[in-house]
């Protein structure tokens, strides 16, 4: 009976012990976060690799590596050779070393020059001549020696066949056809080119005998070395002669310089020294006739009022022939001219 009891309340005894331990062994808490984190399956997660010696950091630091890789199987190649160890090379290596040994010697070796053919002094063959073909070869050169030896005689199938070639040379290749077949041109006179200067009037003028006209350049100069550049003022002496305007460029001011130069002014329309000057020749008519009239007038009689007023037609009739005398030509700003550098050689 005693006993029945004693097994009843073992259990109760046991089992705060058990509940304890399980308790403090992590039971009951459930899973923790960290373990939740924790990914399933195959870790990916690899350690970096450990070198034993500090990494190389560039190139240059590589290169030292193996020399020093190279000195420590130098090292271990003389300790076997001093204890008579048979160290096999690698087969490939050693074929490699063959083949450049080979190469060396063939590139060292010095030239042979060929021997010389009795027939025609030249070895067509350059000192590699078979023997198969040795046969061969010396048709060729006698066959070679007849042909410069009968070389005086046309023969006209070779003339026809050459002109045939020709022909064909002719169709394929149009632009060396008119080199070849190209008729001699007549003779140009060299003073007859030259490359001109596009400028033209600077502004409205009226030009008169020995007036100053305002020209404009229209591009880049180089005169006497100096660069002038494009709309640059020039200035030119004007004087007529039968319906011309010629215009003298001697000099040009470019900053605080004056540079000496020698222009000729063409018109660019008429490609003619000079500017087109239509009004010369009326002005210059109506200038003699009036100055014919003007030399008709005169005072006869010797007294002394007839001498002062014939003294002062005399002097009206001096400044209004001069007056009269003047040549216009009105000139338009923009009309086109050509320059010439009298400097340069012409072409």
């Amino acid at each position: 009976m005693e006993k029945r009891k004693v097994l009843m309340l073992l259990p109760f005894l046991i089992l705060p012990f058990l509940a304890f331990g399980f308790y403090a062994l992590g039971g009951g808490s459930g899973i923790s976060a960290q373990q939740a984190a924790l990914p399933k399956g195959i870790n990916t997660t690899l350690p970096d690799a450990q070198f034993k010696g500090k990494q190389a950091d560039d190139k240059m630091a590589i290169y030292n590596q193996v020399i020093a890789d190279s000195g420590k199987m130098g090292g271990i190649d003389a300790i076997a050779a001093k204890f008579d160890l048979d160290v096999k090379e690698d087969q490939q290596t050693a074929q490699i070393n063959e083949k450049l040994a080979a190469i060396n010697k063939e590139i060292n070796t010095p030239y042979a020059a060929p021997k010389n053919n009795a027939a025609t002094g030249i070895d067509l063959t350059g000192g590699f001549r078979d023997n198969k073909m040795t046969s061969d070869v010396d048709r060729l050169e006698t066959l070679m020696k007849n042909m410069k030896e009968s070389s005086g005689e046309v023969d006209p199938e070779m003339v026809q066949l050459n002109a045939m070639m020709d022909k064909l040379i002719a169709v394929q290749n149009p632009d060396l056809a008119g080199q070849i077949y190209k008729k001699s041109d007549a003779k140009i006179v060299p003073d007859s080119l030259f490359k001109a200067i596009p400028a033209v009037i600077a502004a409205n003028q009226r030009a008169r005998q020995g007036s100053v006209v305002e020209l404009r350049l229209l591009d880049s100069l180089v005169l006497n070395g100096v660069v002038f550049p494009k709309g640059h003022p020039l200035f030119g002496l004007a004087a007529f002669s039968n319906q011309r305007l010629n215009l003298e460029i001697k000099n040009v001011r470019l900053g605080n310089q004056v540079i000496p130069v020698n222009l000729t002014v063409f018109d660019q329309r008429d490609a003619m020294q000079g500017i087109n000057a239509p009004e010369a020749l009326l002005t210059d008519a109506v200038n003699g006739g009036t100055t014919d009239a003007i030399g008709g007038l005169g005072l006869s009689g010797f007294d002394l009022t007839t001498q002062i007023a014939g003294a002062g037609i005399d002097a009206a009739k001096s400044l209004l022939t001069k007056k009269i005398g003047r040549v216009k030509q009105n000139l338009k700003a923009g009309y086109p001219l050509l320059l010439r550098d009298n400097t340069k050689k012409l072409k």
